[in-house]
């Protein structure tokens, strides 16, 4: 029942929300979008995180997912997600490099995270350093069993296909995680804001079609995710791959009811625009009344217009 959810002018319900606490990372990829550079002393503190959290409550938002950045480089990573989970939301999520997730899987699973999804392109050294210029796989591959072994499930992989880089890499790691219980999550590449859009795309753009083509074909079933965008979902012996295409994808946006939060605490409507930001953090700064913050969180998802039509 969705009678406690608010909907945008659309009638698509709010379900979830995406909390960028920090644009640090402790690696530098090529596609990363760098949205809102944040300076460490001016990031959310964890009471105004838990605030935000408490006003989405309100108005019906039942999973919360935190991102970066890396949300791991925050030394008060631990304490965020206990405050979070103190409100009881359905599901509490973290999307990280993975880089120090054997050093906090184990904390935040004990804290109240439900689960977590790590970005990790390839499989290959020479790849992974080309896509983060950083040295990090060995490191990251142990964190991502221990989140297994912990029970931070289901362990989600992100993908970012790009093409002559790793479009051919999809079995390989597909049976890296078919064989660790995890999910594998192919994602399809965004224009980077950081790079001039027309040769950045020329030159790692892949349309995931002829991908998703062949999985269909060899799945034993596929699902659609109804309120995650309407992606699919294909299950391939006993293994599962997921299908994230926002690109060109009317699908994606008629689908969405998810709400997202900027590193510098402005409410970001769409994904793919920032022309329609609401401020938000400076009024919790304030000391504004939780009813004046609920109706900041209404006239953000006021403006949440389709990107794709």
């Amino acid at each position: 029942m969705l009678d406690d959810v608010v909907k945008d002018k659309y009638e698509r319900p709010i379900l979830s929300l995406r909390i960028t606490i920090t644009n640090r990372c402790n690696e530098n990829c090529i596609y990363c979008h760098h949205d809102g550079m944040v300076s460490s002393k001016d990031e959310m503190t964890p009471d105004e995180i838990y605030t935000i959290c408490k006003i989405a409550k309100k108005i019906g938002v039942r999973k919360i997912r935190l991102s970066g950045g890396d949300p791991l480089v925050r030394k008060d990573i631990v304490e965020i997600v206990e405050k979070i989970a103190s409100l009881d939301f359905k599901d509490i999520s973290l999307t990280t490099n993975g880089v120090l997730l054997e050093k906090y899987a184990k904390d935040l699973k004990d804290a109240g995270l439900d689960r977590i999804n790590v970005s990790l392109d390839t499989l290959n050294p020479d790849t992974y350093k080309f896509v983060t210029k950083m040295d990090y796989l060995n490191e990251v591959k142990t964190g991502i069993l221990n989140a297994v072994e912990v029970g931070l499930y289901p362990v989600k992989i992100n993908m970012v296909i790009m093409k002559d880089i790793n479009q051919n890499e999809v079995k390989d790691m597909f049976e890296f995680c078919r064989e660790n219980n995890m999910v594998l999550q192919l994602i399809e590449l965004i224009e980077s804001e950081n790079c001039d859009e027309d040769k950045f795309n020329a030159e790692y753009h892949y349309p995931l079609d002829s991908i998703e083509n062949k999985l269909s074909d060899m799945a034993d079933d596929v699902r659609e995710r109804k309120f995650m965008q309407g992606r699919k979902k294909y299950y391939i012996n006993d293994g599962e791959i997921e299908i994230v295409r926002p690109v060109d994808n009317s699908k994606f946006c008629a689908n969405c009811s998810r709400l997202r939060i900027t590193p510098d605490g402005k409410i970001k409507p769409c994904l793919l625009r920032n022309d329609n930001l609401v401020e938000l953090i400076s009024h919790i700064r304030n000391g504004e009344s939780e009813e004046k913050l609920e109706e900041i969180f209404i006239r953000g998802i006021d403006k949440r217009e389709p990107f794709n039509n």
